[in-house]
């Protein structure tokens, strides 16, 4: 069983004809890089969203440094 999948996307005729032009450049492999940068990008601030969102939501009144003071009294 393969673990790719084929996603198709159009793009404007003169963009096509000027990739063929530019046939030292393998498209497939670039496109394959700059997808998954960007997918990893955008998991990264969709992370980063929840987490703050996560952290507004448990609103602490002390500080860091009170926090760590009391657990290690504790």
């Amino acid at each position: 069983m393969s673990t790719k999948t084929v996603y198709s996307i159009r793009i404007p005729v003169g963009l096509r004809k000027t990739m063929e032009e530019l046939r030292e450049v393998n498209w497939q492999e670039e496109i394959r890089r700059v997808v998954g940068e960007l997918v990893k990008n955008k998991s990264k601030e969709r992370l980063l969203a929840e987490a703050k969102e996560i952290r507004k939501a448990m609103q602490v009144d002390a500080s860091a440094a009170e926090l760590i003071r009391g657990d290690r009294e504790r």
